[in-house]
C-alpha cells in the first residue's frame, strides 16, 4: 500500500500551523467554462508538488458541493450489506459477505460524479444512522442475498473474463457521460482529505422517500438533497423507479447501523470514524488521510501513512472474535484538463480475516485490471479467495492473484467493479459461476441525520449550514465570505492554542491513531449510544430479533 512520504506515522497529529492557504482566485464566470479555468489554475499549482494532499488550498466556493467531506465518505452507502457480515455461521460465506460489502461500500463512486466537498476543520465531527431492512436469503445457497432497499431491475453486460480462462468483450457505458442515474436526490459518504471526491446527481424519487430529516435549506425528498452543481458533463439518463420495500418484507423489524467520525488532525488532514450495528454484532473503524499527486492530466490518489484501511470486528456469534482487514487500493481521477471527470482504480485490495477460532483462516484479494491508454476505461477486476496459516508470513508476499499458489485457492471471482461480479469454487467439481453482486440495480441508501437545531455548533451540517444554504441558493461570492470566516477562524484558533503552549485534544476519539484503529473517548461511546436511541419511524431490531444465523429466504 502506497503511503505519505512525508508523514511519520509516530508523529502526533492535530497540531495546526496559523499560516494562509494557497487559494485560487475565483473568475466570475459560474458556468462550466469559468469552472475549467479554475481547474486548470489549480492545477498548475498542485504540478511536482510531492503530496498535494498535505497543501493548504483554498478555493471558491463555486467549485464546491454543498456537502461537507466528513459527510460525505463513510463506507456505508449499503449499510444493509455491512450488517449482513455476520449473517452466515460459515467463515467462507462470511468472507463472501465482506467481499460484497467491499465492493459496494462506495457506491457512489459508480453512481456519482467527481466534486469537491468542503474542507474538513479541527474538531469537526459528523453522525448519523440508517434504518434498513435486513437482506434475505434465496434457497439457493450460491446466489446473492436479496435486497429490500433501493433497488432497481438489474442491467445487462456481457460475462466478464475469468484468471483461469481466456478474455471476454465488455459493453460498458462511456466515462465521460454515466449512462445510469439516481432516481432521488442523494448526498452520502464521508472524506477526510482535500482531494476531489465523488457525488450523485440527484432526481426527483418515484418511491415512498425516507423521512426527511435534513435541513430546510436543502430538498427533503429524501434525507439530504443534492444540488445541480456540477464540475462535469452530466448526460445521465432518465429517474428509473426504486424499489424501497415489498409487501414480504415491509412489517420486518429494521436493523439500525449507527456512524461518528470526527476531524483529529488538520495538517496534514485526517479523520477517525467508526459504525456498528448493535443487533447483528458487526461493527467497523478505520483512519481516513490520502496522499495524492498530479501527473500529467491524472490526479493519483493513495492512502496517507495514517490509513491502514478498513477494520470490521465482529463481536457476537457466529463468527465472534473475527477481525476484517480490507485495505485500500490506488484510485485516479482522469481528464483534469478536458473538465470531464472519471474514476480508475489499481493495483489491489487485500482483506485478511484474522481472530476468531483456531485454525487456517481466509484471505481474499481483489486485483484491479490497469486500464489501456487507448480507448474508454474496462474497470475490471479478477480475484480470489484463498487459505492461509496465521502461524506463518509467507502470505504477506502474495499482494497480487498470480502470487498464490493454486492449492491454496478456495474460489476465484472476476467482473467489472462498476457492474456485475460473478464467483465460482474450484475447490468443487461442479461448481458453477454464480452472481456474487449486481452493482448495476443498488443504489445509495440515504442515511438520517438529527435536525440543524439539535446539533452542536461543530458538527458538519451545523458547522456549514450558512456557506451550504448560499450554495444551494447560487450565491457564490457569499457563500466564499462564508467558508473563508470558517477558515480564518481554525487559523485565529491554531494561533492561540500556539500562544498558550496547548495541544488540540480529539473529543471522540482517542489522540493516539498510529495503529491505524482508532478508540473511542467516553464521550464518543455516548455519542455513538444517543445515535443508536434516536427516534425511529419502524420497529428496529435488537439482538432478541436477529433471525438464527444463515437462515434462508424463499423470497
Amino acid at each position: 500500500m502506497a503511503t505519505s512520504d512525508n508523514i511519520d506515522p509516530s508523529t502526533p497529529v492535530g497540531e495546526d500551523v496559523p499560516e494562509q492557504p494557497i487559494s485560487v482566485p475565483d473568475s466570475g464566470d459560474t458556468g462550466e467554462s469559468g469552472k475549467l479555468k479554475m481547474i486548470v489554475q489549480l492545477v498548475k499549482k498542485c504540478l511536482g508538488v510531492k503530496d498535494i494532499a498535505a497543501m493548504r488550498l483554498s478555493l471558491p466556493a463555486s467549485l464546491l458541493e454543498p456537502i461537507p467531506n466528513l459527510e460525505y465518505w463513510h463506507y456505508l452507502d449499503r449499510p444493509d450489506l455491512f450488517a449482513a457480515i455476520n449473517d452466515s455461521d460459515d467463515p467462507f460465506e462470511r468472507m463472501l459477505a465482506v467481499l460484497r460489502f467491499t465492493f459496494s461500500k462506495d457506491l457512489k463512486f459508480i453512481k456519482g460524479k467527481v466534486c469537491k466537498p468542503y474542507n474538513s476543520v479541527l474538531g469537526e465531527h459528523f453522525r448519523s444512522h440508517w434504518d434498513v431492512i435486513p437482506v434475505s436469503y434465496p434457497s439457493d445457497p450460491n446466489q446473492p442475498p436479496i435486497h429490500h432497499l433501493y433497488v432497481s431491475p438489474p442491467s445487462t453486460e456481457s460475462p466478464s473474463s475469468s484468471w483461469l480462462h481466456g478474455p471476454a468483450t465488455h459493453s460498458m457505458p462511456d466515462v465521460a457521460h454515466p449512462a445510469f442515474s439516481e432516481s432521488a436526490s442523494i448526498k452520502s459518504g464521508k472524506s477526510a482529505f482535500s482531494g476531489f471526491s465523488f457525488m450523485s446527481r440527484g432526481h426527483s424519487a418515484t418511491a415512498k422517500s425516507t423521512p426527511a430529516t435534513s435541513p430546510e435549506l436543502v430538498e427533503t425528498n429524501l434525507d439530504a438533497g443534492m444540488s445541480n452543481l456540477s464540475l462535469a458533463n452530466d448526460q445521465s439518463s432518465a429517474a428509473v423507479d426504486l424499489l424501497e420495500t415489498d409487501e414480504t418484507a415491509a412489517d420486518k423489524p429494521r436493523v439500525r447501523i449507527a456512524y461518528l467520525t470526527e476531524q483529529v488532525s488538520h495538517h496534514p488532514p485526517i479523520s477517525a470514524f467508526y459504525a456498528v450495528c448493535p443487533s447483528r454484532k458487526v461493527e467497523m473503524s478505520g483512519i481516513d488521510q490520502i496522499s495524492a499527486k498530479v501527473s500529467g492530466t491524472t490526479l493519483r490518489v493513495m492512502p496517507g501513512s495514517f490509513n491502514k484501511g478498513i477494520f470490521v470486528r465482529i463481536t457476537g456469534e457466529p463468527g465472534e472474535g473475527e477481525t476484517y482487514h480490507i485495505t485500500h487500493p490506488v484510485a485516479s481521477v482522469n481528464g483534469l484538463l478536458r473538465g470531464s471527470f472519471y474514476v480508475t482504480v489499481g493495483d489491489s485490495t487485500i482483506i485478511t480475516c484474522s481472530g476468531g477460532k483456531d485454525g487456517q483462516k481466509l484471505r481474499a484479494i481483489i486485483d484491479y485490471k490497469e486500464e489501456s491508454w487507448l480507448g474508454r476505461a474496462q474497470f475490471l477486476c479478477e480475484g480470489v479467495i484463498h487459505t492461509y496459516n496465521p502461524t506463518e508470513t509467507v502470505h504477506e508476499e502474495w499482494t497480487r492473484v498470480k502470487h498464490v499458489p493454486r492449492d491454496r485457492v478456495l474460489a476465484v471471482f472476476d467482473g467489472s467493479w462498476r457492474h456485475k461480479i460473478r464467483w465460482k469454487r474450484v475447490d468443487a467439481p461442479d461448481s458453477e459461476y454464480a452472481t456474487l453482486i449486481d452493482l448495476s440495480m443498488l443504489h445509495v441508501v440515504p442515511k438520517v441525520v438529527r435536525p440543524l437545531e439539535k446539533q452542536l455548533p461543530n458538527e458538519s451540517r451545523k458547522l456549514w449550514e450558512n456557506v451550504t444554504s448560499r450554495l444551494l441558493r447560487k450565491e457564490y461570492s457569499e457563500a466564499t465570505k462564508h467558508k473563508l470566516a470558517i477558515e480564518q477562524k481554525q487559523r485565529d484558533d491554531a494561533a492561540e492554542r500556539k500562544r498558550k503552549g496547548a495541544k488540540f485534544v480529539p473529543r471522540y476519539f482517542d489522540p493516539d491513531i498510529s495503529s491505524g484503529v482508532p478508540s473511542l473517548t467516553e464521550e464518543g461511546r455516548k455519542a455513538v449510544e444517543d445515535e443508536l436511541k434516536e427516534p425511529a419511524e419502524h420497529k428496529i431490531e435488537d439482538e432478541s430479533d436477529a433471525s438464527p444465523p444463515g437462515e434462508a429466504s424463499d423470497a
